[in-house]
């Protein structure tokens, strides 16, 4: 606690809160300790070893090897430490665990727009339960933002054009803040927000009474006929595009010889700009939606494909499957996907 009662940090609510503190402390108290050694030493040595009398001429030093070599090692010791720690530190933060469950988040100029699976939307407020997991996939409708969970320690940008992700498991109970770090506009001080941490039981209830439009994946399956993806994608794989049942997690090959993984980016893109890369076998006759999809609702197909794939799960820890030849012309071209 700092003076006046204001903290020096956010309350740490996170598994990884103290992780992150504890690296941060110990990067700040060594760089301290190097800063004041060097001012102290180049005062002290400044006094010492003054010019005393006109003339005076100096000692002639030859350097030390030892020295020299202790002040070298010490140093990179020291960063190769700060190296490893924050490394280890970086991929538990980048790596949500299988188990997360997904939560999609959408900046906009100047409000953060969340959508839970069950159906349940907020807007610049997020309800999450405690001691659980939790991946958030970032897009952005216009310009670029970053979401910030300062309790959690951990934030990423929303980039315009692709999905980026967190994840958090809450350790406490309570309200804590949400921003946008990222310059984003006149408002960009007002794109703030709360995260609601409750009991599970409490999280269950919420998300029981604040439904009505059915589940993402449900209101997905409403717009995938609605934009016709339902007479080119049929499910027995005879149609003009590939069948999109448990295709998500697997790895299909394309038109140019190379390979994908079919993840949230993958079906995004594949949305998106349905001719960036086809899968062998295709042709490239599916339109574009760039522009005609709304970023709410293209999270909701993106979630209605990936219920297709009960098998694979909804993260990315879902392992990818290779397709054989005899399978692949039934994998979803990236061009063939709605």
């Amino acid at each position: 606690m700092g003076s006046f009662g204001i903290p020096l940090f956010p309350e740490q609510a996170s598994t990884f809160a103290k992780d992150v503190d504890a690296l941060y402390l110990f990067i700040t108290a060594t760089a301290t300790v190097f800063a004041l050694g060097v001012t102290i030493a180049v005062v002290a040595f400044g006094i010492i070893y003054r010019r005393k009398h006109d003339g005076e001429v100096g000692a002639r030093i030859e350097g030390n090897l030892p020295l020299e070599l202790l002040w070298s090692i010490i140093p990179t010791m020291i960063a190769m430490v700060m190296f490893g720690w924050g490394a280890s530190t970086y991929f538990h933060m980048r790596t949500p665990p299988a188990e997360a469950m997904d939560i999609y988040a959408v900046g906009k100029q100047w409000m953060w727009k969340f959508q839970h699976p069950e159906g349940q939307r907020e807007i610049n407020e997020l309800h999450v339960p405690v001691g659980r997991p939790v991946r958030v996939m970032i897009s952005s409708e216009d310009v670029l933002h970053s979401l910030f969970f300062p309790s959690f320690r951990t934030k990423m940008d929303a980039i315009p054009g692709r999905f980026t992700q967190l994840w958090f498991e809450a350790t406490k109970v309570g309200t804590y803040h949400i921003f946008c770090t990222e310059y984003c506009g006149t408002n960009h001080a007002g794109m703030i927000g709360s995260v609601v941490v409750m009991e599970p039981a409490e999280y269950q209830a919420w998300l029981s009474g604040s439904g009505g439009e059915g589940t993402l994946a449900e209101r997905g399956e409403r717009l995938f006929t609605e934009l016709a993806c339902s007479t080119c994608h049929l499910e027995s794989g005879q149609g003009r595009g590939p069948s999109l049942k448990d295709i998500v997690g697997t790895t299909v090959e394309l038109a140019d010889g190379s390979t994908a993984l079919v993840d949230e980016s993958y079906l995004r893109e594949s949305i998106l700009n349905s001719q960036a890369r086809i899968v062998r076998g295709y042709q490239p006759l599916m339109p574009t939606f760039q522009g005609l999809v709304s970023e709410d609702n293209l999270v909701a197909l993106v979630e209605y494909v990936k219920s297709l794939s009960p098998k694979a799960g909804t993260t990315p820890a879902a392992a990818p499957a290779v397709p054989t030849a005899a399978a692949s012309p039934n994998t979803p071209a990236a061009g063939e996907k709605n």
